[in-house]
Parts: C-alpha cells; sequence; structure tokens
C-alpha cells in the first residue's frame, strides 16, 4: 500500500510525458488523476490505520519498507527506505488529498491548453518528489524528494515558457532556492562529520552525544548542535519562502493557478515545516536555533501581512497570505509547540487549496484577468464561487469554529507561553499579523465580488466555471471547516504526546503544550479581536467609504510605494547580488575570456601564427624582378653589417 502511494505519481508522470502524444491528453488527464486520487484514497486509509490504532490514538508503529540497496560508499550502506509513522501519515493526507482535488480541476481550467499531457506529468512528478520527501527515512533520500521538488516548481512556473516572465520567475525560484539549498546541504556534511551516518535513527539516537560539541566554523568555534540546526533550517527559509529568502513566493504566480495551488498549499513550501518538525530531536537539544525559528517565521507572518495590504493581483494576495501562515507555522516550531505547527499546515492546506483555486474561477469567470481594482459586483454572476471564497476567507482569518480558527489560535497561545527570547515579539507580531489578515483578505472579498463592476463588458460575460472545476472547491471547503474541531485534541491537546509519540520529541522542559490551555483570556480572544476589527475596517474602507484607501494612499504616498514595491527587496537584492554578478560576468567573459584566454592562450597563438603565414605568402609573388629586388636589398644589407660591426 506504502509503495502504491508513493509510486502511482511517478507512473501517472512518467505515462503522460512520455506518451502523451500518442495517447492523447485526455487519456493523460485520466491515467494521472485517476493515479492521483487512488493513492489519497490509500494515504486516508494509512492515516485511519493511526487514528483508529487499537489502546487509543497513536499506538500504532512506525513502518519501514525496503525499495532497495541504494548507496554503499566505505562504512556508509543507505538502504532506499520509505518512512511511514503519525508524522508522514498526516503528510500523505495532505499532499495526496490536496494535489488529487488540483489534478481534477485542472481538467477544466487547463481545457484549451494545447499543452495539457506535459502539464499533468509535471503535477504529478512533483507529486511523487514531496512524498519522496515526506517518506525520507535518512537525509540523502530527503535531499533528493528536497531538490525534485525544486525542478518540478521550476517546470510548473516556467510552463508557459514563451511568456518572459514566467522563464524570470521560474529561474528566480530555482537559483533562491539554491541559496538555501545550500546551507540544507552543508548541514548534512556536518552531520556526516559528527555522527558518520546520514538515517534519522541513528542521527537521533547520537544527537544528546553532541551537546556541548563545538565545529571550528571560518574560525569560529560554533556549538555543533546549534549551528547544523541553523543550515538546516537556513534550507527551510528558502523552500518555505521565508524572510529574506521569500522574494520567489510572489512571482510564482506566473504559472496556471493550479500550479500555485499546489505549490502553496500542499507541497514545496510545507517542505520545510515538515523538515524542522522531523528533527525535533535536533531542534529540542539547540534552543538557540529555535529561537532563530520563532524570529524568522514572526518576522514573516508580520512582513508579508504589510504587504499584501495593497497588492492588487489576486493571486498574489494569497501568495503573500501563504507567505505569511507559513511564518505561524516556524513560530510554532520554535516554540517548541511542533505537532501545534503541523495542525496549522494540515488546515491550512484546504483553505488555502480553497482560495487558490477560487480564486482560478474568478479569473477564469473574468476572461483571464487578475487586476481586482478590474473586478467588482461577481457575486451576482458567480454566486457559487463567492460562496468558497466566503468559506475560504473565513477559514484564514480564523472565523469561530472554522479549521484555522483551531490552528491559528493555538499558535498565538503556544507563542505566548512559550519559553524563549522571542516569545513576546512572536506574540505581538502574530497577532498584528492576525488583524493585517483579517484586512487584506476582506479588502480582496470586497473588491472582488462587491460594489460596482468596474469592468462591465467582461462582468456581463462572467460565469460558472464547469463542474469539473467546481466539485474540488466543495470538498476544500469541507475541509477547510471540518478539518479543525474533530483534529485539535490529537495536534494541539492532551492526546498529542500519544499521537505523534514515534515521530516528535518533546523535551522534559518543554511544556508549552500543557500551558497553551491556560493562557489569560484576553490571549485566547486576542485573534478572534483582531479578525473583526480587520473586517469592520475592511468594509469600512472598501463598501461604506471606498473614497477613504484613495485619499490614504495619496496622503501617505512613500509608505504605500514602499509596501506596493514589496519593501523594495527585489530592488536591493537587484543591487546588491544580481548586478555585481552580471558585471563579473560580463568581465571574466570579455576581458578573462576574450581578451586574456583568447587573446594569448591557443586561440591567441593560432592567430598570431596564421597571421605571420598570411605575410610570408603575400612574399612570394612569382615575379622575378621582386626576387632580384630582394636579394638586392638582402646583399647590400649583408655588406652594410660587415663594413661598420666587422674591424
Amino acid at each position: 500500500m506504502i509503495q502504491a502511494i508513493v509510486f502511482f505519481p511517478l507512473i501517472g508522470a512518467l505515462v503522460a510525458g512520455l506518451l502523451g502524444r500518442l495517447i492523447g491528453h485526455k487519456v493523460s488527464e485520466y491515467i494521472t488523476t485517476g493515479l492521483l486520487i487512488a493513492a489519497a484514497l490509500l494515504s486516508w486509509v494509512v492515516f485511519a490505520g493511526y487514528w483508529f490504532a487499537p489502546e487509543g490514538a497513536g499506538h500504532a508503529e512506525a513502518v519501514k519498507v525496503e525499495v532497495m540497496r541504494w548507496i554503499q560508499s566505505g562504512d556508509l550502506d543507505l538502504r532506499w527506505i520509505l518512512r511511514v509513522d503519525t508524522l508522514t501519515a498526516v503528510m500523505l493526507v495532505v499532499v495526496t488529498t490536496v494535489s488529487s482535488l488540483v489534478h481534477v480541476y485542472s481538467i477544466g481550467y487547463m481545457a484549451d491548453d494545447p499543452h495539457r499531457a506535459r502539464f499533468f506529468s509535471y503535477l504529478s512528478l512533483f507529486t511523487f518528489a514531496m512524498l519522496m520527501l515526506v517518506t525520507a527515512d535518512n537525509f540523502l533520500q530527503m535531499y533528493f524528494g528536497w531538490e525534485g521538488v525544486g525542478l518540478a516548481s521550476y517546470l510548473l512556473i516556467g510552463f508557459w515558457y514563451n511568456r518572459p516572465s514566467a522563464n524570470a520567475a521560474a529561474i528566480k525560484a530555482f537559483v533562491v532556492n539554491r541559496v538555501g539549498d545550500f546551507g540544507f546541504a552543508l548541514g548534512i556534511f556536518a552531520l556526516f562529520m559528527m555522527v558518520g551516518a546520514v538515517d534519522f535513527d541513528t542521527i537521533f539516537a547520537q544527537a544528546p552525544a553532541m551537546t556541548g560539541k563545538t565545529i571550528n566554523f571560518f574560525g569560529w568555534q560554533a556549538d555543533a548542535l546549534t549551528l547544523i540546526c541553523l543550515l538546516l533550517f537556513m534550507g527551510a527559509m528558502g523552500k518555505s519562502a521565508q524572510f529574506l529568502l521569500h522574494t520567489w513566493l510572489p512571482d510564482a504566480m506566473e504559472g496556471p493557478t493550479p500550479v500555485s495551488a499546489l505549490i502553496h498549499a500542499a507541497t514545496m513550501v510545507t517542505a520545510g515545516v515538515f523538515m524542522v518538525a522531523r528533527l525535533s530531536p535536533l531542534f529540542e537539544l539547540a534552543p538557540n536555533a529555535q529561537t532563530f525559528v520563532m524570529f524568522i517565521g514572526a518576522t514573516t507572518a508580520l512582513f508579508a501581512a504589510t504587504i499584501g495590504l495593497v497588492q492588487n493581483d489576486i493571486k498574489r494576495i494569497v501568495a503573500y497570505s501563504t507567505c505569511s501562515q507559513l511564518g505561524y507555522m516556524f513560530v510554532a516550531m520554535g516554540a517548541g509547540a511542533y505537532s501545534v505547527g503541523m495542525f496549522h499546515l494540515f488546515t491550512h492546506a484546504f483553505f488555502k487549496a480553497l482560495l487558490f483555486l477560487g480564486s482560478g474561477a474568478v479569473i477564469h469567470a473574468m476572461h483571464h484577468e487578475q487586476d481586482i481594482r478590474n473586478m467588482g459586483g461577481l457575486k451576482d454572476r458567480i454566486p457559487f464561487t463567492y460562496a468558497m471564497m466566503l468559506v475560504g476567507t473565513l477559514a484564514l482569518t480564523g472565523f469561530p469554529l472554522t479549521a484555522g480558527y483551531f490552528s491559528k489560535d493555538a499558535i498565538i497561545e503556544a507563542a505566548f507561553v512559550a519559553k524563549s527570547p522571542m516569545a513576546i515579539y512572536a506574540f505581538t507580531c502574530t497577532v498584528v499579523a492576525a488583524l493585517l489578515t483579517s484586512f487584506y483578505s476582506w479588502r480582496l472579498i470586497f473588491k472582488t465580488f462587491h460594489g460596482e463592476p468596474h469592468d462591465r463588458k467582461h462582468w456581463k460575460e462572467a460565469h460558472e466555471a464547469p463542474m469539473v472545476m467546481l466539485v474540488p472547491l466543495v470538498f476544500l471547503a469541507i475541509g477547510s471547516v471540518a478539518a479543525g474541531y474533530p483534529f485539535k485534541d490529537v495536534f494541539a491537546g492532551n492526546g498529542v504526546a500519544g499521537f505523534f509519540r514515534d515521530s516528535l520529541t518533546f523535551a522534559k522542559g518543554n511544556t508549552v503544550l500543557e500551558d497553551l490551555h491556560h493562557v489569560p483570556l484576553i490571549v485566547a480572544l486576542s485573534p478572534t479581536i483582531m479578525m473583526a476589527i480587520g473586517f469592520v475596517i475592511a468594509w469600512h474602507f472598501y463598501i461604506r467609504r471606498p473614497d477613504i484607501p484613495v485619499e490614504l494612499a495619496r496622503q501617505h504616498d512613500g509608505l504605500y510605494r514602499f509596501l506596493l514595491n514589496k519593501w523594495y527587496f527585489d530592488e536591493l537584492y537587484d543591487f546588491i547580488f544580481v548586478r555585481p554578478a552580471k558585471w563579473l560576468g560580463r568581465a571574466l567573459w570579455k576581458g578573462g575570456d576574450g581578451w586574456l584566454i583568447d587573446g594569448f592562450g591557443p586561440d591567441g597563438i593560432s592567430a598570431r601564427v596564421l597571421d605571420v603565414t598570411r605575410n610570408v605568402v603575400r612574399l612570394q609573388t612569382g615575379y622575378l624582378y621582386h626576387y632580384a629586388f630582394a636579394m638586392l636589398i638582402g646583399a647590400a644589407a649583408f655588406i652594410t653589417y660587415f663594413m661598420f660591426a666587422v674591424r
């Protein structure tokens, strides 16, 4: 069963990719989608095995399935093993469920694309790479899946390769992720140097013995576990688009909308969160690294929310929301509440996929228009899509009894009680981010679906998407509500220790999961209060007095442009990194390769020989008087030399 879950997407990718032209687009769509649905159903069966395990939840043991012998070099003997425990089971459900619904949705969304078979092949390849990552039993296997999702994201973001903007976005995502992946690789090397192994069980067993040991890092005697965890987290910062390595995520919107849903809800960006949770035995022994994780997560949550306030592209608004919500998850990881972070990952997958696919239905209705300033009044034209977007927005903003309400509130409470120097900072950032999230989420709803239409031609032509696109929205809407309350105890309640006992490690002094249930009432209510305030402000700005945002933007033009241009991070990185790199590359190309190597190297020598040969050849004219004249000149020179030089 486990092999089927992992390899069904690979089979679909190979069939659609290699045989797509032969079997046709429709068959490719049905094969890849059918295999993903089968994998999703099997994943729920596996999850149920842990959920309804005998003697209480969580008593099912981790399962390891050896696929093959992989690498044998000296003392290193690696087997390709599929590891399935509770943490993996949660990720299997998230990845395959969302991916299968995205496949179904794509049948309608990509109906007119002439390269649909290739698109479905890439989608399935993306899913397979993510499944390889979450079922990894060692770091090299995880790194294989880690790089696989990076490759698949490059292929999908740049799927419409005839668009220069899509190509640039794909390259940007690939390059920025390589920065984070470099740190991830260094962390793996450091672990192998310290332990002599890369499989999780051996490393986790040896982790306590590494406490107090140091690594010489460029002359600095760094604490080994702290340095290793920071390097590994650097990889998570890239994959999960955290502050400083976030710039690729909004540009990833250049890919088709189903790609955005898959990247932002279930696959690539969740890899970093999963990795930190998987490595909880290491991070629990490195409190300084945990503090840094919490700082980056809190900063990202607030930073991305501020940018989302003024964005006008419907997909970019949801993208910055993803960036912000990932920050929430890392706050939980930094607080030591790993299961709470996974809870938000679980719930977020449903309502974020719903918002992205709902946005795709809006774009489909508006003839591929993505600017919310050109929309308005669409609730009367596409009421079903409007209802689905409302459900997703309620869950995202943390409306009571939705899935987001239970998971987001638990993170904020965990931040408040965390025993970390960054606890108050993280609590403040997440509470303020909750206010901003509510504001920009309702801003999207009001400007898109309410008010007067700004483009009456497209408004009149707007219609609901086909059923194949709407049915997945229904399932995601159900998940956006039902994924919260039934699961809150095993993720954030008393059942955590049992349910995740085979996959998460909590230090003896880590009492955050108990303490978060005893916070002051005002702390528990703060996310809901912020959600309500954000809604009221958005309603006042965009329904009652739509002139206010325009006037505020005019009065605070500098701040508005600062946020609209995403804190000028792209321009800053262009100045610091891109331009010097281009200058250096051009200097090495023109000066080093062209002038030095070509001028004085093998090419230069051959060119000089050719020049000399051509000049010598010119002396051979074939005329006798030319040769007699040359002989006369030579004789005169010879006689002159002896007259003056020989005494």
